[in-house]
């Protein structure tokens, strides 16, 4: 059996995937609902495979990868999200992730990915556009793809709306290091306002336009 654990933060999510991996015969699924709660599963269980989201909190999937490669360098890490930006699709696969598969690809196809994973192999969906497949030539992705880990968490949640306060909260850290990290970011991405880093985020396919 391929024991996988499967990290989304919606439950119905969850549990519908739960299931088409389950009928597959091959494959035991265990679930979490955020990075935090994936993090001790993942030491407790050691699965084969893990297959997360990227947009969770208070952990996003970019950081439970980051975690969880420094105590399991060799682990086999599926990024399985509603989003395909160029941008994201490199920062998942530099960041330590094997394999990547959005969403709207047919269901089958995660069970092939895993089991792709599983062999030892590396998977990119073959519903991704091949642009994915060269580097980003453009200077704002660029400037982008500099932020740091924990930089990129508090970007793509400033552009969720959410406020520093809240960041801080989420992300268990105290409000004057979320400002700090704001400033960085701001000076990283040479925007000047809010305003500019949510259609920056917008342009780079970070986050929807229907988001705003």
């Amino acid at each position: 059996m391929i024991g996988v654990l499967l990290v989304d933060d919606h439950p119905v999510v969850r549990t519908g995937y739960r299931r088409l991996l389950e009928q597959a015969g091959d494959i035991d699924v265990a679930e979490a609902g955020d990075g935090n709660e994936a993090y001790s599963a993942f030491l407790t269980r050691r699965p084969d495979v893990l297959v997360t989201d990227l947009s969770m909190t208070p952990c996003g999937g970019l950081e439970l990868m980051r975690r969880v490669l420094i105590r399991a360098p060799d682990a086999r890490i599926l990024v399985f999200t509603m989003h395909d930006s160029a941008l994201l699709v490199r920062r998942a696969l530099e960041g330590g992730a094997r394999g990547f598969l959005t969403k709207a690809s047919a269901p089958e196809r995660l069970i092939h990915a895993i089991r792709v994973l599983h062999a030892g192999e590396r998977f990119l969906g073959p519903e991704l556009p091949q642009a994915l497949l060269q580097p980003e030539t453009y200077g704002e992705a660029e400037r982008v793809a500099a932020l740091s880990a924990r930089e990129f968490e508090i970007f793509r949640m400033l552009a969720e709306g959410r406020t520093p306060a809240e960041c801080a909260s989420l992300l268990n850290l105290s409000p004057k290091t979320v400002a700090n990290h704001q400033t960085t970011i701001k000076d990283k991405l040479n925007v000047s306002t809010t305003a500019a880093l949510v259609h920056l985020a917008i342009r780079q396919r970070v986050i929807a336009a229907v988001q705003i």
